[in-house]
């Protein structure tokens, strides 16, 4: 067994229970897990943590919308957020809820020492609030009008609150920062922190709320309740069994600080700023890293209901399984920068890493020893030069995965698991055991080279634990039938060539450990759930629309809109989607094209009093001038009609 290295202790963000996870919020959990799993591998004992967070307005009135207490619908929320966490083989310790009744306390009793320090007071907020992210905002901090943070609207809110003296703390903040240049990744993020928020001065933090009831209440002033921060950020420390009398639970004694807080970049500030100033106010140590990681996108975009771009982990696993899940959103996530999730990427990837360089190579080689030698895999000494190399390589990967796993490069760890395989591959090119097995005089050089296949993808498979621990397991299972676990190997021992006993056997059933996908087949497949979604949304599918900016009623009164009585109408020449229409509008008639073919018969526009912008610029389309357009509704199934009046209007009565 490795050496015991100590204690260390890690979390994710708790995931906020106003709906069910999409891939972008449940890469953070496979991420801590692979790391989680990685540390144990070396000889750390682990104590991995996870959660929900289920307090605020924002669950208050999701909780409503649906006819059910906060309580129930946070129930189900967390509920199927652990079913999620699960599905993804996640090996986390603890689950904790932020409604949990001993969570409660804690928070109720570390508000209350906080104001008896004097680190909390009193006050009146003002400004301007965004309900998803339960924030508030001067006029200096939104964006374009907006929440800063999500970027949708926010209302004016004015309310008697508790405040946080966060600026009694910052300069220490500061100081310990620049003295531990490790404690927020990648530096990028330290940078982002220091000069936008610490260095250009802190406000004091509301930590209380009085609009609405859904929350921890202030145990000595009943009308508020604990705001987020205070209630969310302190599962940390009361998931050990801290207790702010002193009482604490040996959890908390043998694991905290933390090693390592694992976050998504949007909620750094939080982590990074709010946190460690109430663990001074609490004089508790600070975690020694928090690691701010980048968005999983869908194609150009962060995943959102509204724009209708939403994947979800057990729709990817129906069609692709818990491992090739897992590989793919580590190995397509960049240590800073945001990755990106498609079908089309995924079915790539699946085939040509997962199904031929792993899945064909331990296949192909279980395939030859069966033929060769009845299964029976023998270490016969007759070696060549090219096997230097290829165990040179295989025993340099436990470190080199171990270097970038300390600076938390994930996805280039996995690359250097998958690099052994490849040179696997490369290494069956070089001997060509086909060829040895026709010459008879070959066959201790055969068993060599088959020898050394085995013991390398055994290592492999050791080191592929963390990432892909259920894909590890059928691999050993099948290189070694009789007791899988004799092909676990210590992790000190990874770099070390020859371990497998001479005359074990392999299988003599190998199986497919990753079948090949039809990328045709996938995406169909994909429509049909993403229009299943929309179905169980609310059973209409409305079509989803990019929201475009803001606009003043200066910037709308810009357009004119005018009826329109068409007189005639006739197809354009050469041009199958337009039709060319004269428009009386008042005292004159226009000329107007409009590609409205597949929609409508021209006789079909003779007589209709439509909607016309007037003032748009004459343009030329296939050689036809068009002297207004023509206004159409179209939704996501391909139907779109002509915006007529249900009056009858005097052509070229305005629409305002």
């Amino acid at each position: 067994m490795p050496q015991n290295k100590g204690p260390f202790y890690m979390t994710t963000a708790i995931a906020y229970t106003s709906g069910k996870p999409h891939i972008g919020n449940t890469y953070e959990i496979v991420l801590a897990d692979s790391i989680a799993r990685f540390r144990r591998q070396e000889g750390y004992d682990v104590r991995f943590q996870t959660g929900t967070d289920e307090h605020g307005q924002k669950i208050e009135l999701k909780a409503e919308e649906a006819g059910v207490t906060p309580k129930e619908f946070v129930d189900g929320v967390s509920g199927e957020i652990k079913r999620i966490w699960d599905l993804m083989n996640t090996s986390y310790d603890k689950f904790i809820r932020t409604t949990d009744a001993d969570h409660e306390k804690q928070v109720q009793k570390i508000f209350k020492k906080l104001y008896d320090k004097g680190d909390i007071y009193k006050g009146h907020y003002e400004g301007m609030y965004c309900t998803p992210c339960e924030s508030f905002f001067t006029a200096s901090q939104l964006v374009d009008g907006k929440c800063p943070d999500c970027g949708r609207p926010v209302q004016p809110a004015k309310e008697e609150a508790y405040f946080f003296k966060m600026s009694k703390y910052a300069d220490r903040l500061i100081k310990h920062i620049e003295e531990h240049p490790e404690f927020i990744q990648p530096e990028s993020r330290k940078n982002e922190m220091m000069n936008n928020f610490l260095k250009a001065g802190l406000q004091d933090l509301c930590v209380s709320r009085t609009s609405f009831k859904w929350g921890i209440p202030v145990d000595f002033d009943d009308k508020h309740v604990i705001y987020v921060w205070i209630d969310a950020l302190s599962n940390y420390i009361t998931g050990l069994g801290y207790d702010v009398d002193g009482n604490n639970d040996a959890l908390f004694e043998k694991y905290w600080p933390a090693d390592l807080h694992l976050i998504g970049k949007d909620i750094l500030r939080f982590h990074t700023i709010y946190w460690p100033i109430m663990l001074m106010a609490l004089d508790l140590p600070l975690p020694k890293q928090v690691f701010g990681h980048p968005w999983l996108l869908q194609g150009d975009g962060k995943m959102s209901k509204s724009k209708g771009n939403v994947i979800y982990a057990d729709d990817l696993v129906d069609l692709f399984g818990v491992d090739a899940v897992r590989y793919f959103v580590l190995h397509e996530m960049p240590f800073e920068n945001d990755g990106v999730i498609t079908w089309e990427l995924l079915v790539e990837r699946l085939n040509s890493e997962l199904a031929n360089t792993l899945g064909n190579l331990v296949n192909r080689t279980i395939a030859m020893s069966n033929k060769y030698f009845g299964g029976v895999v023998t270490k016969t000494g007759v070696t060549e030069e090219v096997d230097d190399d290829l165990k040179a390589v295989v025993t340099a990967t436990r470190a080199k995965a171990q270097e970038k796993m300390a600076t938390l490069h994930v996805a280039d760890a996995i690359t250097e698991v998958f690099s052994l395989f490849k040179r696997c591959n490369k290494y069956i090119d070089e001997t060509m055991p086909w060829a040895l097995a026709k010459d008879e005089t070959k066959q201790d050089r055969l068993a060599e080279v088959l020898y050394n296949l085995v013991e390398s993808i055994t290592i492999g498979a050791n080191l592929l634990t963390s990432f892909m621990p259920e894909t590890s397991e059928r691999i050993l299972a099948q290189l070694y039938p009789e007791n899988a676990e004799d092909g676990v190997r210590d992790f000190d021992d990874l770099d070390k060539f020859g371990l497998r006993a001479s005359g074990v056997k392999v299988t003599d059933k190998p199986e497919i450990l990753f079948a090949r996908l039809d990328l045709e087949e996938v995406l169909k497949k994909a429509e049909e759930i993403q229009a299943a979604q929309k179905t169980a949304a609310g059973g209409v599918q409305y079509p989803q629309v990019e929201e475009k900016p803001e606009i003043t009623i200066d910037d709308f009164d810009k357009i004119q809109i005018r009826v329109g009585e068409v007189l005639k109408c006739e197809p354009v020449p050469k041009a199958k989607k337009l039709l060319v229409s004269q428009i009386r509008i008042g005292d004159e008639v226009r000329q107007i094209v409009s590609g409205i073919a597949k929609y409508y018969k021209p006789e079909e526009m003779v007589g209709k009093k439509v909607a016309v912008i007037t003032n748009l610029k004459p343009c030329k389309l296939c050689g036809v001038e068009s002297q207004g357009m023509i206004l159409a509704a179209a939704d996501d199934a391909d139907n779109l009609s002509v915006l007529t009046v249900d009056k009858d209007m005097i052509a070229g009565s305005e629409i305002r």
